[in-house]
């Protein structure tokens, strides 16, 4: 399409610029007639036949178009034609449209014989400008189609990701809700053969992990309980439960700022944002590190940067590091940081990024949440 309408823009411009050269030679021919017209009235001495003198005043009548303004050798103006009616006896005027013609426009020189003088000075037509105009103006309707074309062929495209998404989400949570159920079950009918406690209150944990995940799969694609909470007490619970699984070699730090920083969240979606940033986390460093969380003020969000010691991404690849399919790892499917992506600016309308990586050092996620 975008190679259609540019060869359509090119087309037309080359055409067009075609009819003005043509128009433009068309006009100069006519100001030389009209020239030898004015020059041969000047001279005239009244030999000349009536209807030569009737054809001579026809001629000079007969520009009703071209803008042209007759001065004699000491610049003064002898008449002038075709220029806004309205200030045709403003001096000032007479004397801006001769200097325009002179920059911009084009001259014819009238020989009159015995030393006299005189310059007939002219610009291109109403007519001809706006030709000159109607390239760049149907280029422009031909970018404006572009446009709209591809907003609305990309508006198409994202209502059809968020339904592959949506359903994908549906599928994988009802997929989850039976067995889960019967894991729950199964739990409670340990407790009641008096199994080891804390075997029984381990599993129950994870179990309970796990239904959360479905919960969380079945709030994709739809509003969701958006509740005013503090920031630091959801990252907290999420950072408890991902220490107890962890290798002791990672250590996780949350620094809270001055402030007591709250946003309208949905709990279940948001503990799985920072899960996700914090197993990537995890992987980038490759089982031992540190993992900081710190909260701060930024104008009228809230910044929650996610920073790790793991193996830094290159900074070309800072945007596709969100693209669905973007792995490094060997089994991934690359979809951790693209529902990331979705949940954070999708369902909270908040924005999240690559604040800073430097290849070996480590990688900074940034999250920004309007403030409560």
């Amino acid at each position: 399409m975008l190679l259609t309408a540019l060869f359509i823009g090119g087309f037309t411009l080359w055409y067009t610029n075609g009819l003005v050269e043509i128009i433009k030679q068309d006009e100069h021919r006519k100001m030389e007639i009209w020239a030898e017209a004015i020059r041969v009235l000047t001279v005239s001495d009244g030999s000349e036949s009536a209807p030569m003198m009737n054809l001579i005043n026809k001629v000079i009548a007969e520009n009703r178009t071209i803008p042209v303004i007759l001065i004699d050798h000491a610049g003064q103006v002898l008449s002038y034609n075709n220029l806004d009616a309205g200030r045709e006896n403003d001096v000032q005027y007479l004397m801006k449209e001769l200097e325009a013609m002179k920059h911009h426009g084009d001259h014819i020189f009238i020989d009159l014989g015995e030393g006299e003088i005189q310059y007939l000075y002219y610009r291109d037509s109403v007519l001809l400008q706006q030709l000159k105009w109607f390239p760049m103006v149907q280029m422009l309707v031909v970018a404006v189609f572009i446009i709209v074309a591809y907003m609305v062929f990309s508006g198409t495209r994202k209502a059809e990701q968020d339904q592959v998404w949506v359903g994908m989400a549906k599928e994988t949570a009802h997929q989850l809700g039976t067995p889960t159920s019967s894991l729950l079950a199964w739990v409670d009918l340990l407790k009641m053969k008096q199994v080891e406690p804390d075997l029984v209150g381990e599993m129950a944990k994870d179990v309970e992990r796990l239904r959360i995940i479905t919960d969380r799969f079945s709030k994709i694609g739809t509003q969701g309980d958006m509740q005013m909470l503090v920031l630091s007490q959801t990252i907290g619970a999420t950072l408890d439960y991902l220490k107890k699984r962890t290798s002791s070699q990672v250590h996780f730090h949350l620094n809270e700022g001055d402030a007591c920083y709250q946003a309208f969240i949905n709990p279940v979606l948001f503990e799985w944002v920072i899960e996700n940033l914090c197993k990537n986390a995890l992987d980038a460093m490759g089982g031992k590190g540190d993992i900081t969380i710190s909260l701060s003020d930024h104008k009228q969000f809230v910044c929650i940067d996610v920073k790790d010691t793991g193996k830094g991404i290159p900074r070309h690849r800072f945007k596709t590091v969100f693209q669905p399919g973007y792995t490094t790892k060997k089994r991934g499917w690359g979809l951790g940081l693209t529902l990331v992506k979705r949940i954070v600016e999708q369902y909270h309308k908040g924005k999240i990024f690559v604040a800073s990586s430097q290849p070996g050092e480590g990688s900074t996620f940034r999250i920004l949440l309007r403030k409560g």
